[in-house]
């Protein structure tokens, strides 16, 4: 490996990412998933940052829509690439399987339990993506991008109706987004989850007010 491995994964999976555009999974994601991992490992006794890194930085080698048929086992496919990757380039052997299994299992469908404390760091730092501020702008692109509305305009806060997520982006943030605080697996994560999901609640009362 490089001196700087950091700069090498980047180059690598920017390499990998050629001609893909995902606003949601880019550069900036893997950047600020490596932040929340090396913060809550800070935290944490034990954590190896030597696996944490390419974890990080590899865990979405294989993105796949969240309509795919084959989405739960994206982080799967992201786990084997990134085990071929590293053994072609003189990363250390004996630590690619932890490596392999914080990607396998940082994936909310893929449904594998993390069995290490790197496992679960990367978890938590993923997740922490989808809440805050960068969670309210990826909600509202990736439903726009999969063809839903922002709101349901008669009934925002579907008082009246069924909650829809599909259809209506804000509608996200009740089926998926805010439940994520109580599934961190780190005292660190679940504390700056609670911080981020207070703030969009902030932001959702803000939006109501500015409705008619």
């Amino acid at each position: 490996m490089t001196a700087d491995p950091k700069s090498q994964y980047r180059t690598a999976i920017s390499a990998h990412w050629a001609g893909q555009t995902d606003g949601a999974h880019d550069l900036g994601h893997l950047d600020r998933v490596w932040a929340n991992a090396r913060e809550i490992a800070q935290e944490m006794n034990g954590a190896d940052l030597e696996v944490l890194l390419p974890a990080a930085y590899f865990h979405d080698a294989v993105n796949l829509p969240k309509n795919h048929p084959d989405r739960a086992r994206a982080s799967t496919f992201s786990a084997d690439w990134a085990s071929d990757y590293l053994a072609r380039n003189g990363f250390a052997a004996v630590k690619i399987p932890a490596v392999a299994h914080a990607i396998a299992a940082h994936s909310f469908s893929a449904a594998i339990p993390p069995e290490t404390p790197e496992a679960e760091i990367l978890q938590d730092a993923d997740r922490l993506e989808a809440l805050g501020a960068i969670g309210i702008a990826r909600m509202f692109h990736v439903g726009g991008a999969m063809g839903g509305l922002l709101f349901d305009a008669d009934d925002p806060m579907a008082l009246h109706r069924p909650l829809d997520d599909k259809r209506f982006s804000l509608d996200h943030l009740e089926v998926k987004l805010f439940p994520i605080a109580e599934t961190m697996r780190t005292a660190p994560g679940r504390e700056m989850a609670l911080a981020r999901v207070e703030w969009m609640r902030s932001f959702r009362s803000r939006l109501l007010r500015e409705l008619p």
